[in-house]
């Protein structure tokens, strides 16, 4: 298809699209800022907390893929919604969940519909789009997406604050309900005519498993749960290698610009999660600020991305994605570090605004480049597919990143009930996700290339 951006299609596209992906990017972020409340009301340890982040991780990460592969297949509108219907579901089981056990449990369910709707929504848009719209357009959903990751925590707290931690998860259902019939109306299907019905459970399964093992691993502080991991990650590539229709199928590898921009989005990933994570239980735990005014404090990282995503989009076009995928996760790194200066005396406007401005333009610099140059690394036919397999990287990375901070910085289980231990904790995980950033930015300068016009895909 070659629908335009300025056309009424074209804007409802972009609608539907943002507002069913943010509610999966939402609430990867919303949650953490009620987890101390939510962990005070239900009785939680950390441990507890990390699993109510995690669950939910574990299984977008893991079914992404196949969410990505079922849409090039039957249909990515099709699947788009199923998946906010599932999603809209699983939101209703959290918001009831009367412990801290239910809600874990309910998390996944959450996940499921995740994954099935994230790659769907970014594939539509790379299938309909003119290719002369379509980098403006994943810039806007890149941006628009990077909003409702960045949102979150203000929303959160405002919700934590009025009518209790229980809408954190219930948002959603009002969402659901306008996104499903403007899809079904307005946004046309696409799908790959190449692709046949049958799908590959006993990949997901196994990455779903090998995620959920290295996370309770590192939760749990377990040798034989992260011997287990690796098995699983193991046989998970070797069933892909030998099936017929895989799932994964190793080949989208073969391109070096592919595998490159992912393992750049696996150190940004692992540091961002680890921020938003540790970030706001910082401004609460120690600098004493309420969820609503934690969440606040991270609005103008919200108004970066509001403002200049876009044009970064096209300012990547024409200078390529090495320079923006180098220089972007600096910025962030830079951002992470003067996070240190946060503490119990901190002030707003000449402490934590600083570090939040310069990471904002880290990433304003970084998310639509990312994001085009990914898609524009495989074939028109592989959106899906390729959506997928960045999102899962994505996923995978801040779910690895929440499991392993709190075990590599020494966290205790009841360590966010105490704000000099905390403080800690914190001043030690910040030069980490930091570094994580560096190790991004040298990927991206050294293997990242603006494609030849012979080596776009059409």
């Amino acid at each position: 298809m070659d629908v335009h951006l300025s056309t009424a299609t074209g804007r409802w596209l972009i609608f539907t699209t943002v507002l069913g992906s943010s509610m999966a990017l939402l609430d990867s972020t919303v949650v953490n800022v009620a987890l101390p409340r939510v962990g005070i009301d239900l009785h939680a340890r950390l441990g507890a907390l990390q699993w109510i982040t995690n669950a939910y991780t574990v299984t977008l990460a893991g079914l992404i893929l196949l969410g990505g592969s079922l849409g090039d297949r039957y249909g990515r509108r099709k699947v788009f919604v199923i998946g906010v219907v599932w999603f809209a579901l699983g939101s209703l089981l959290c918001g009831l969940a009367p412990n801290a056990v239910v809600l874990i449990f309910a998390r996944p369910l959450q996940g499921i519909g995740g994954a099935l709707l994230m790659p769907g929504s970014l594939a539509i848009i790379q299938a309909s789009f003119h290719p002369d719209d379509r980098s403006k357009a994943v810039g806007l959903w890149s941006g628009f997406g990077g909003i409702g990751t960045a949102v979150g925590p203000f929303l959160g707290g405002w919700l934590v604050d009025g009518p209790g931690w229980r809408w954190v998860f219930l948002i959603n259902l009002p969402l659901a309900v306008l996104c499903v019939p403007v899809a079904i109306r307005r946004v046309p299907e696409t799908k790959d005519p190449e692709h046949h019905g049958r799908f590959d459970v006993s990949g997901a399964t196994l990455g779903a498993l090998a995620l959920a093992l290295l996370a309770y691993s590192l939760i749990a502080k377990s040798w034989w749960a992260g011997a287990l991991s690796v098995a699983g990650a193991v046989s998970f590539v070797y069933v892909e290698k030998r099936r017929r229709d895989p799932m994964l199928p190793m080949s989208i590898f073969s391109s070096r610009q592919f595998s490159a921009v992912n393992v750049v989005t696996l150190c940004v990933y692992a540091a961002l999660g680890g921020f938003l994570f540790l970030g706001v239980l910082q401004l609460q735990v120690v600098v004493g600020y309420s969820p609503l005014k934690a969440g606040a404090a991270l609005l103008p990282t919200t108004v970066l991305l509001l403002l200049f995503s876009a044009r970064s989009g096209k300012l990547a076009d024409r200078i390529g994605p090495r320079i923006p995928l180098t220089v972007g996760p600096l910025l962030c790194a830079v951002g992470l570090l003067l996070m240190l200066r946060v503490d119990r005396l901190a002030s707003y406007l000449t402490d934590v605004l600083p570090a939040l401005v310069i990471l904002g333009v880290g990433l304003v610099t970084l998310v639509a480049p990312l994001t085009a140059t990914v898609l524009s690394s495989v074939e028109t036919a592989n959106a899906g597919l390729a959506s997928g397999v960045n999102n899962a990287a994505a996923r995978a990375a801040g779910l690895i990143a929440v499991a392993a901070l709190p075990f590599l910085t020494g966290m205790g289980p009841t360590v966010y009930r105490s704000a000099t231990e905390f403080d800690r904790s914190f001043d030690k995980a910040m030069p980490l996700c930091a570094s994580i950033m560096v190790v991004g930015s040298l990927v991206a300068y050294v293997a990242v290339r603006r494609p030849s016009p012979a080596e776009a895909p059409p």
